[in-house]
Protein backbone atom coordinates (compact mmCIF):
# COMPACT_ATOMS: atom_id res chain seq x y z
CA UNK A 1 0.00 0.00 0.00
CA UNK A 2 1.48 3.48 -1.04
CA UNK A 3 -0.14 5.23 1.75
CA UNK A 4 1.11 9.62 1.54
CA UNK A 5 2.67 10.90 4.84
CA UNK A 6 2.76 14.26 5.61
CA UNK A 7 6.21 14.29 6.72
CA UNK A 8 6.19 17.56 8.62
CA UNK A 9 4.03 16.61 11.23
CA UNK A 10 5.15 17.97 14.99
CA UNK A 11 3.75 16.52 17.86
CA UNK A 12 2.88 19.71 19.12
CA UNK A 13 3.32 17.90 23.22
CA UNK A 14 7.15 18.08 22.14
CA UNK A 15 8.60 21.69 22.87
CA UNK A 16 10.55 22.62 20.53
CA UNK A 17 11.34 26.10 21.86
CA UNK A 18 13.12 28.49 19.29
CA UNK A 19 13.18 31.74 21.17
CA UNK A 20 16.35 31.81 22.11
CA UNK A 21 18.38 31.44 18.60
CA UNK A 22 19.19 33.38 15.98
CA UNK A 23 18.19 32.21 12.02
CA UNK A 24 19.33 33.10 8.57
CA UNK A 25 16.85 31.81 5.76
CA UNK A 26 18.36 31.87 2.35
CA UNK A 27 15.85 31.06 -0.49
CA UNK A 28 16.10 30.25 -3.93
CA UNK A 29 14.53 32.17 -6.37
CA UNK A 30 14.48 29.65 -8.94
CA UNK A 31 11.12 27.17 -9.22
CA UNK A 32 9.71 30.39 -7.26
CA UNK A 33 6.24 29.60 -6.61
CA UNK A 34 7.87 25.88 -4.87
CA UNK A 35 10.35 27.92 -2.47
CA UNK A 36 8.19 30.78 -1.78
CA UNK A 37 5.88 28.09 -0.29
CA UNK A 38 9.20 26.18 1.59
CA UNK A 39 9.87 29.69 2.73
CA UNK A 40 6.57 30.37 4.06
CA UNK A 41 6.41 26.64 6.11
CA UNK A 42 9.72 27.39 7.25
CA UNK A 43 9.25 30.83 8.66
CA UNK A 44 5.88 30.24 10.22
CA UNK A 45 6.75 27.35 11.99
CA UNK A 46 9.96 29.19 13.59
CA UNK A 47 7.30 31.77 14.50
CA UNK A 48 5.10 29.54 16.11
CA UNK A 49 7.79 27.61 17.95
CA UNK A 50 8.83 30.83 19.67
CA UNK A 51 11.64 32.79 17.77
CA UNK A 52 11.54 36.39 17.29
CA UNK A 53 10.98 38.24 13.73
CA UNK A 54 13.51 40.10 14.29
CA UNK A 55 15.75 37.44 14.68
CA UNK A 56 14.96 35.83 11.33
CA UNK A 57 17.01 36.79 8.48
CA UNK A 58 15.69 36.06 5.01
CA UNK A 59 17.81 36.09 2.08
CA UNK A 60 17.14 35.64 -1.49
CA UNK A 61 19.54 34.11 -4.32
CA UNK A 62 19.26 33.23 -7.54
CA UNK A 63 19.45 29.44 -7.94
CA UNK A 64 20.12 26.74 -5.69
CA UNK A 65 23.61 26.32 -6.87
CA UNK A 66 24.22 29.61 -5.15
CA UNK A 67 23.10 28.70 -1.64
CA UNK A 68 26.36 27.78 -0.46
CA UNK A 69 27.70 30.67 -1.04
CA UNK A 70 25.75 32.85 0.93
CA UNK A 71 25.52 30.50 3.56
CA UNK A 72 29.76 30.85 3.88
CA UNK A 73 29.22 34.76 3.70
CA UNK A 74 26.75 34.67 6.62
CA UNK A 75 28.11 31.82 8.42
CA UNK A 76 31.52 34.03 8.98
CA UNK A 77 29.94 36.70 10.56
CA UNK A 78 28.93 34.78 13.04
CA UNK A 79 25.74 36.53 14.19
CA UNK A 80 23.26 33.52 13.82
CA UNK A 81 22.87 30.37 15.44
CA UNK A 82 21.69 27.97 12.32
CA UNK A 83 21.63 28.63 8.40
CA UNK A 84 18.42 26.98 6.35
CA UNK A 85 18.76 26.44 3.26
CA UNK A 86 15.62 26.36 0.97
CA UNK A 87 15.38 25.16 -2.52
CA UNK A 88 14.04 23.66 -5.31
CA UNK A 89 15.87 21.31 -8.35
CA UNK A 90 13.36 19.35 -10.63
CA UNK A 91 14.69 16.83 -12.74
CA UNK A 92 15.11 17.68 -16.27
CA UNK A 93 16.55 15.61 -19.23
CA UNK A 94 19.83 16.56 -18.79
CA UNK A 95 22.57 15.43 -15.46
CA UNK A 96 22.34 18.88 -14.73
CA UNK A 97 20.12 17.83 -12.23
CA UNK A 98 22.61 15.56 -10.77
CA UNK A 99 25.58 18.70 -10.70
CA UNK A 100 23.75 21.25 -8.97
CA UNK A 101 21.98 18.49 -6.52
CA UNK A 102 25.61 17.60 -5.96
CA UNK A 103 27.06 21.14 -5.60
CA UNK A 104 24.59 22.13 -3.12
CA UNK A 105 24.56 19.10 -0.90
CA UNK A 106 28.24 19.02 -0.43
CA UNK A 107 28.49 22.69 -0.42
CA UNK A 108 25.92 23.56 2.34
CA UNK A 109 27.67 20.25 4.54
CA UNK A 110 31.27 22.13 3.97
CA UNK A 111 29.81 25.00 5.20
CA UNK A 112 28.30 23.47 8.15
CA UNK A 113 31.45 22.04 8.95
CA UNK A 114 34.14 24.61 8.10
CA UNK A 115 32.20 27.17 10.48
CA UNK A 116 30.89 24.66 13.34
CA UNK A 117 27.65 26.17 12.30
CA UNK A 118 24.39 24.10 11.08
CA UNK A 119 23.41 24.57 7.87
CA UNK A 120 20.22 22.93 7.20
CA UNK A 121 19.33 21.13 3.87
CA UNK A 122 15.98 22.04 2.83
CA UNK A 123 16.23 21.70 -1.00
CA UNK A 124 13.58 19.63 -2.85
CA UNK A 125 15.57 17.55 -5.53
CA UNK A 126 12.02 15.67 -7.53
CA UNK A 127 11.80 13.96 -10.63
CA UNK A 128 9.07 16.11 -11.30
CA UNK A 129 7.03 19.12 -10.76
CA UNK A 130 4.03 17.46 -8.63
CA UNK A 131 6.33 15.66 -6.67
CA UNK A 132 7.40 19.54 -5.62
CA UNK A 133 3.89 20.80 -5.06
CA UNK A 134 3.39 17.60 -2.68
CA UNK A 135 6.82 18.47 -0.53
CA UNK A 136 5.88 22.45 -0.49
CA UNK A 137 2.76 21.51 1.30
CA UNK A 138 1.07 19.27 -0.76
CA UNK A 139 0.37 15.77 0.74
CA UNK A 140 3.79 15.09 1.69
CA UNK A 141 4.39 17.88 4.41
CA UNK A 142 6.15 20.65 3.65
CA UNK A 143 9.99 20.63 3.65
CA UNK A 144 10.28 24.22 5.22
CA UNK A 145 8.49 22.91 7.77
CA UNK A 146 11.21 20.18 8.28
CA UNK A 147 14.17 22.75 7.93
CA UNK A 148 12.94 25.10 10.50
CA UNK A 149 12.58 22.04 13.17
CA UNK A 150 15.64 20.84 12.01
CA UNK A 151 16.77 24.17 12.97
CA UNK A 152 15.23 24.35 16.30
CA UNK A 153 16.98 21.24 17.62
CA UNK A 154 20.20 22.01 15.84
CA UNK A 155 20.99 25.08 17.73
CA UNK A 156 19.33 23.50 20.82
CA UNK A 157 21.88 20.35 20.44
CA UNK A 158 24.56 22.95 19.81
CA UNK A 159 23.96 25.40 22.46
CA UNK A 160 23.78 22.08 24.96
CA UNK A 161 27.41 20.92 24.44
Amino acid sequence: MNKKIDLSYNDKNESLDGSLFRYAIIVSDWNREITDRLLKGAYNSLIEHGAKQEHILVKHVPGSYELPQLAQIIAKKQLYDVIICLGCVIQGETRHFEFISNAVANGCMQVSLQNSIPVVFGVLTTDNYEQAIERSGGSHGNKGVEAALTAISMARAKENL
